[in-house]
């Protein structure tokens, strides 16, 4: 089956990359496939005949009947329905050549509805992610980007920004590039006043409350070995020499930055305080009319994205004018001409633009264990059905009518269904939140399962 349906793999996008359109064997996977197929199906065959081999000098003792099986006893029919329900419905598995492998039949169900139950729902806390770029450190509508990510935007463009009535926050950051302990790593980095209006989701830990704390990403964390609580030297040339900050938390940070090198992601890169660097050296750099290089800004309830967007355009239009205008241009020459804004809506890191290639797969997948469910639940009753045919020919000749008969198969597949429901619906749910849980830690996403626990009151990260 998996060679026959080689040929509609992979899916979405990335089936562009597949250098084999057509037939695939794969030699090594279905060799260790069989291998290990023989060597469970063998034992569990060996398991079989032991349990089968009737007992010396004795015979097997009929079975009971379970409490299921008095289920339909209950309900007041007729003494041939009744009799023909109860033995269809036992949950025993029968001895000699009637024997249905009844308990083996309910755990397989259980397995697959719990296996679909997991892919749907990691499948659909994938989707959330995806969807929600606050997950993924976008917690904010737009940012204002000026020049690539170095240019500045003077204080006219914040007064601009106070009096928006499209604006519920904004908060203007700065991008550097420094060198975090000894032997150094390389880290970018996100500069912020302390308790910015808007800053990136918190995983664990808090965020900046005083200029000598910093907080990293998580992928940035476990680089330099260190844990929340321990501090870290910083360094950046002549700029910052040795400043030692304190690790207070551990945050989701934005795709953003200097573009001309590298730039915080998700997992990786560092947030501080503004006031670590010293004000001379933006003065320096940017000159009288310096100012942070990007704003971050998020938008009042009730407000659409596109008149949102529209209007901060407008507040870019207008610092495209003021910075060239012919003052400026007479003072810094023609390359003021390369300052211009520009307004980014979400920028999505590498790893979510992976993930949304692949489209409907995890439904797709959780289609095909459902079909697969339903067709062994299928092929187990047909088997029943064939092993028990004497029984039901046995109580047909008592008086069973067709649709008696069928009535009692359908009590049968009844109870197994309801039994995998009731067991497999929330362990796969379970199941597949544990995972999400785990796959969202690695990914260095805000951990946001569709699925949360009833009546719980932990709440894993601040707003």
């Amino acid at each position: 089956m998996a060679v026959g349906l080689s040929p509609l793999t992979l899916f979405g996008p990335v089936r562009s990359a597949e250098p084999s359109a057509g037939i695939y064997l794969d030699a090594a996977v279905l060799g260790l496939g069989a291998l290990f197929l023989l060597a469970v199906l063998g034992s569990v065959a060996v398991v079989i005949g032991f349990r089968l081999a009737p007992a010396p000098g004795g015979c097997p003792r009929p079975g009971g009947q379970t409490r299921v099986g008095r289920g339909p006893g209950r309900a007041g029919r007729r003494a041939a329905g009744v009799s023909g329900g109860r033995y269809a419905v036992r949950l025993e598995p029968g001895h000699g050549r009637t024997s249905v492998p009844v308990r083996s039949v309910i755990t397989g169900a259980v397995l697959a509805i719990g296996v679909v139950m997991a892919t749907l729902t990691f499948g659909a806390s994938l989707n959330t992610l995806v969807s929600h770029p606050a997950l993924y450190g976008w917690n904010f509508n737009y940012a204002l980007y000026s020049t690539d990510g170095w240019g500045p935007f003077p204080p006219q463009v914040t007064q601009l920004l106070d009096h928006d009535r499209s604006v519920q926050a904004a908060t203007g950051v700065y991008f550097l590039t420094v060198q975090i302990d000894r032997p150094q790593q390389t880290v970018p980095t996100i500069l912020s006043p302390v308790r910015p209006a808007v800053g990136p989701r918190i995983l664990r830990g808090h965020g900046l409350d005083s200029p000598g704390q910093i907080v990293l990403g998580p992928a940035t964390l476990a680089q330099l070995h260190k844990r929340i609580g321990d501090t870290v030297v910083v360094y950046l040339g002549s700029v910052i020499r040795g400043t030692r900050l304190k690790i207070v938390g551990t945050a989701a940070l934005p795709t953003i930055g200097d573009t001309l090198g590298v730039h915080a992601s998700l997992g990786t890169g560092a947030l501080f305080a503004t006031t670590v660097v010293p004000a001379s050296v933006f003065t320096r750099e940017y000159g009288p009319e310096n100012g942070p290089n990007a704003i971050f800004v998020r938008l009042r309830p009730g407000i659409s994205p596109p008149a949102g967007r529209g209007s901060l355009q407008k507040i870019a239009d207008e610092y495209d004018r003021l910075a060239h205008s012919p003052r400026l241009l007479a003072h810094a020459g023609p390359s003021q001409l390369q300052i211009q804004a520009s307004v980014l809506s979400t920028q999505r890191p590498a790893e979510i633009v992976n993930y949304r290639t692949m489209g409907t797969l995890p439904a797709i997948l959780s289609g095909g264990l459902a079909a697969g469910a339903v067709a062994a639940l299928g092929l187990t009753l047909v088997t029943s059905v064939r092993r028990r045919r004497r029984d039901f020919a046995l109580l047909k000749t008592l008086g069973f009518t067709r649709r008696q008969l069928a009535a009692a198969i359908a009590w049968q597949s009844t109870i197994i269904i309801a039994i995998g429901l009731i067991v497999g619906v929330p362990l796969g749910i379970a199941a597949g939140r544990w995972l999400w849980l785990l796959f969202a830690g690695e990914l260095s996403a805000v951990p946001d399962p569709v699925v949360r626990l009833p009546r719980s009151r932990w709440r894993p990260w601040p707003r």
